[in-house]
């Protein structure tokens, strides 16, 4: 299943970001940028690590992870979590393979 995923993705469009980002606290300067990024993501997997680089103009981030394992994230704009519930909002980001 992960092999399918492996590659390097563009983002088509981005749908309710805004209000994610409203919901995680993003100041108006960062979120008029966040709304301009058109992110690609590079997925890559060495043994049981899953690594997912993701590039845009305005930043870059990149995690690693086991698969059913939690882990610690640095979102884009520097924040420490494990878990991320931002009660009813979802941001439905659509990627194709290049």
């Amino acid at each position: 299943m992960v092999d399918r995923l492996l590659g390097t993705w563009k983002s088509t469009s981005c749908e309710n970001f805004d209000e994610y980002m409203k919901e995680l606290g993003v100041g108006l300067a960062t979120r008029k940028l966040g709304r301009l990024a058109k992110p690609s993501m590079t997925i890559s997997a060495a043994r049981d690590v899953i690594t997912i680089k993701t590039k845009s103009a305005f930043k870059n981030n990149e995690i690693s992870f086991k698969l059913g394992e939690e882990f610690d994230e640095t979102t884009p704009d520097d924040r420490k979590t494990k878990e991320c519930t931002m009660n009813d909002v979802t941001c439905t980001r659509i990627y194709e393979k290049v």
